[in-house]
This record gives C-alpha cells, sequence and structure tokens, in this order.
C-alpha cells in the first residue's frame, strides 16, 4: 500500500478570474472617483451648434451671456458696462488671452452683441464664441 504525501494534496490552486474581477473594480471605482474630483469652471448655458466647432484653450477667459440676459465673466455677474474694463484687466495680465464667448441660444441677440462690442473696444482681439459640434 502507497501512501500519498498530503503535501501535494494541499497545494494552494490560484484562482485567477476573481482577481481580474477585483482589479476590473478597482479600476472602475479610481476612473470614476477621478471624474468626480476635477473642478468644472464653466457655467450651465444650452450652447448652439456648429459644424466647426473646436474646443477650448486652456489659457481662457470665459464670458457667458445667459437666456436671461445675465453676463458672467468667469463665473461672477457683471454689469454691461463693466465689461470693457474687466477686458482690460485680463490683457493687462497677460497679453496673448483668448476670451471665449459662451451664450445660450435662446439669448437676445443684441446683449450678445452688446457684449462683444465691449470686448472689442476694450482691445481683445482674440475672441471665440463657443458652439456644441452638430451630428451629422
Amino acid at each position: 500500500m502507497k501512501l500519498r504525501n498530503l503535501r501535494q494534496d494541499r497545494q494552494p490552486k490560484l484562482m485567477i478570474i476573481p482577481l481580474i474581477d477585483i482589479i476590473f473594480f478597482l479600476l472602475v471605482f479610481f476612473i470614476m472617483s477621478t471624474l468626480y474630483m476635477v473642478d468644472q469652471q464653466t457655467i450651465a448655458v444650452n450652447l448652439p451648434q456648429a459644424a466647426s466647432a473646436q474646443s477650448d484653450r486652456p489659457q481662457s477667459v470665459a464670458v457667458a451671456v445667459t437666456k436671461e440676459g445675465r453676463i458672467l465673466f468667469e463665473q461672477e455677474e457683471i454689469p454691461l458696462d463693466l465689461v470693457k474694463r474687466r477686458v482690460q484687466i485680463e490683457l493687462g495680465k497677460q497679453n496673448d488671452v483668448v476670451f471665449v464667448l459662451r451664450s445660450d441660444k435662446q439669448a437676445e441677440y443684441g446683449q450678445v452683441v452688446a457684449v462683444l462690442d465691449e470686448m472689442k473696444l476694450a482691445g481683445a482681439h482674440r475672441v471665440a464664441i463657443a458652439t456644441e459640434r452638430k451630428d451629422k
């Protein structure tokens, strides 16, 4: 009669499938948690669509016109007559600044043109109008 070696029968088996499940769970957890850590610096406006839409540049100043006609300069509400002064202050800080004008598509057209006019009178040469890409 041959005796079995108990050590060979008790060899641990490495279960790879639960290990892969745990790794994917951790990966999803870290991806989702980093998405909530990103600080969004935008104003919620409903943008019109354009086929030539491009994304914002990092060195840009956001100017928004809401559908109620409020003017938001870097998330601070200001009256129309202070737009020119704020643009001049930003140009004094950095000469090559890009102003991104974000306007709700239901905003009054005259208000948007008035803001754009004040920005141009202040010396802003690089003004981009934010749009959403139109689906084809």
